[in-house]
């Protein structure tokens, strides 16, 4: 570790990061740029970034010794820090599953600050150290500190920040907020009602709000010139009468929603008719047909039969589990089993035209995974047929598998078409795509991934996407081991 932090290039990296939000280079690719940037100036290990929403937290982007805990959720309630500024952090005062796997990779102490909008936290940055890095000192601290503050700065300008849309942080920053007096002439004009409207502050203020204020309580509806509509609520501003907040918030995305809960019961329509039409079909061969079949062809219809059912039941399955907000995914309670063996029984019960095209490289004498073993099949079909949706027909997928001092994990991988850095964590929400022209290339309900990462979390591990070096996506599945 330097004497010193490099302060030109830390100059010279934070203006380009943040000059970036101006070129179309934002969200989590210009916060990994921050990440780098501290890992070099700081001479630290490695480098990792958590958002937090109302409820819980995690690992949005990750360098250097930290990058495996890519997507790993964390507790906002046990971030540790409080007020501006960054603290030395002993790995040791972490929660001890989270300290168990910082200390196998030698880390000992990290440097840790909040990421701040108007008092509340939207993140926290963390820095990290071997035991044989001279302790980080207040010049560290300081570095880390601004960096925060950097990265605080880019999800107020909404740049690409926050990963996740859910959360009262967020709906503060996306929220228009005025204030105006009885007369409803605007005395104040934040920048996001700049954004939701397209009128600027200088153009709004001490002139009349552009739509009606709801009495208090009520909501208010308004379409704009573009087509767009607004909801629109209304408060007494607190110790003065005479002025009112107006809030709005532009609500078109919730009709979105519900097209998208439409093309969900298209989809979904679609694929549970295809194995019942199937079983149908042959049901009623051997029912009017039966003595006209040999033998052979019973059996074989019998077979068809049995695997369509099957085809049914994981559907039906995979359906309520993932579109239940509420309760556990179903499976087994944890325990030991072999992670390799587990993938290579589900990569043979895969559908013969994607299983000609897996490369398996799953090494002997991996340590045992703490997990439901039951869960693989379902966490491989699901990442190896998104792998294949997006990815050239005679294009190979990958599967590998490997472990560490505190995980055992399996990665697919495919040469595809790769995801954009700020999609890789949108992906795992619930009926999620792309974009709008994916459902036409790319069929699908947007269901996949949600699952994916709802039963490994389930079983203490997490899931992670990332862009693939030389094109494609690499997704990465890690349980606790055993």
């Amino acid at each position: 570790m330097p004497d010193r932090p490099d302060y030109a290039a830390l100059v010279r990296g934070a203006t380009r990061a943040l000059a970036g939000t101006n070129t179309g280079v934002a969200g989590l690719e210009a916060l990994t740029q921050l990440l780098g940037l501290a890992e070099r100036v700081l001479g630290a290990r490695g480098a990792s970034f958590a958002e937090y929403g109302p409820e819980h937290g995690r690992i949005i982007a990750a360098t250097g010794s930290s990058a495996w805990a890519l997507g790993r959720p964390v507790d906002p309630a046990k971030a540790r820090l409080a007020g501006p500024g960054a603290q030395v952090v002993p790995i040791d005062e972490l929660a001890e599953e989270l300290a168990q796997q910082l200390r196998g990779r030698g880390l000992v102490r990290m440097v840790a600050a909040r990421a701040d909008i108007g008092g509340l936290m939207v993140g926290t940055f963390h820095v990290y150290y071997h035991a044989d890095d001279p302790p980080p000192d207040d010049e560290h601290c300081a570095v880390v500190a601004m960096l925060a503050t950097a990265a605080a700065h880019m999800y107020g300008e909404q740049a690409g920040l926050p990963v996740h849309g859910d959360g009262p942080v967020v709906a503060a920053l996306a929220d228009g907020l005025a204030i105006v007096d009885r007369g409803g002439t605007v005395q104040l004009w934040n920048p996001a009602a700049e954004r939701v409207t397209g009128h600027s502050a200088a153009q709004m203020l001490h002139q009349r709000l552009p739509f009606g204020v709801p009495p208090p309580g009520q909501v208010l509806s308004h379409r704009l010139p573009d087509g767009r509509w607004l909801k629109v609520t209304s408060g007494e501003l607190g110790g003065t009468p005479s002025l009112r907040v107006v809030t709005f918030r532009d609500s078109t995305d919730s009709d979105r929603r519900h097209d998208d809960r439409d093309l969900f019961v298209a989809v979904t329509s679609h694929e549970l008719r295809t194995p019942v039409t199937v079983i149908k079909g042959y049901a009623d061969t051997l029912t009017h047909h039966w003595a006209e079949l040999d033998e052979a062809g019973r059996r074989d219809a019998v077979r068809v039969i049995g695997q369509r059912a099957g085809d049914l039941a994981r559907l039906v399955d995979r359906l309520l589990s993932a579109t239940s907000d509420a309760g556990p995914v179903g499976g087994s309670p944890p325990a030991r089993f072999d992670l390799v063996d587990a993938l290579r029984h589900a990569a043979a019960d895969l559908s013969s035209n994607l299983r000609h095209r897996l490369v398996l490289d799953l090494p002997a004498g991996l340590p045992k995974a703490m997990g439901d073993r039951g869960s693989i099949p379902t966490l491989l079909t699901e990442l190896a047929t998104n792998a294949e949706k997006y990815s050239q027909p005679d294009a190979a997928i990958e599967v590998s598998a490997g472990a560490d001092e505190r995980s055992v994990l399996f990665r697919v991988s495919d040469r595809g078409v790769g995801i954009r850095p700020d999609h890789v964590e949108r992906a795992f929400d619930r009926f999620w795509q792309g974009e709008s022209g994916d459902r036409r290339r790319y069929p699908g309900a947007g269901l996949g991934l949600y699952l994916v990462r709802r039963v490994a979390e389930r079983q203490g591990g997490w899931v992670s996407l990332r862009p693939r070096d030389g094109g494609g996506t690499v997704a990465e599945v890690r349980l606790p081991r055993g």
